[in-house]
């Protein structure tokens, strides 16, 4: 039961900090979109973590190990801090276009815009479970393998499909088309990501050279 309370509070303290973002910044508590994002992503991150604390509690430990300051390398606390930076610009802009009224965002495209944030924590999730080795920091761990099917077998990098999947969904979910400007500054953040991940997977992981071979896409099916 302990065990249960504290990955609910590591799960709810994020989700706190973006609520007081996006309340504060817009400036009133009369904000339906900002409860129900908020109420999507706390079922979304606390319901697989509960499942994985008894499925795989291994894999929830790398899952909670995360940020700039968990990377080992230098070059990849420098994209971690732009990553959060860019995602913190994104709710922050969202908000205050709703505050100023800068653009109207249709209920429908606003509960579409969660689903896309569902869906993209979702996928994060599934690449755990499908990969015991997944993490959020690049790392490469004794006796890791290449895993190639599942997500695996369409990109090379599904974690981080997920994470473009859901940064879609966060700006239309809260009733902003402003914060999809910061779409461009994450893609470029994960495309960063990825590049330097690659090199590393490419030295130091058995057989990852061959599987770039059979997986050519690294984000998008179809397009990189």
């Amino acid at each position: 039961m302990k065990a249960v309370r504290n990955v609910l509070l590591s799960g709810l303290l994020p989700v706190v900090a973006v609520g007081l973002m996006l309340f504060v910044t817009a400036g009133t508590f009369n904000y339906w979109q900002a409860w129900v994002f908020l109420a999507v992503i706390a079922v979304s991150t606390c319901a697989p973590s509960i499942y994985l604390l008894y499925t795989n509690p291994v894999a929830l430990q790398r899952r909670m190990r995360g940020g700039p300051t968990a990377e080992a390398r230098r070059a990849q606390k420098a994209v971690m801090a732009c990553l959060y930076l860019s995602l913190v610009a994104m709710i922050v802009v969202s908000a205050l276009d709703h505050r100023f009224g800068w653009s109207s965002v249709p209920t429908p495209i606003c509960l579409l815009g969660d689903v896309l944030v569902a869906v993209g924590l979702g996928v994060v999730v599934l690449v755990i479970i499908q990969n015991n080795h997944a993490a959020t920091t690049v790392r490469v761990e004794e006796g890791q393998t290449v895993v190639s099917t599942g997500l695996y077998g369409l990109v090379r990098h599904p974690m981080y499909t997920g994470n473009l999947i859901m940064m879609v969904g966060i700006p239309l979910a809260v009733g902003s088309y402003w914060g999809l400007v910061f779409i461009i500054a994450g893609v470029f953040v994960l495309v960063s990501r990825i590049r330097d991940e690659e090199k590393l997977l490419r030295e130091a992981l058995t057989g990852y050279r061959e599987y770039t071979q059979q997986v050519r896409y690294r984000l998008v099916p179809s397009m990189w």
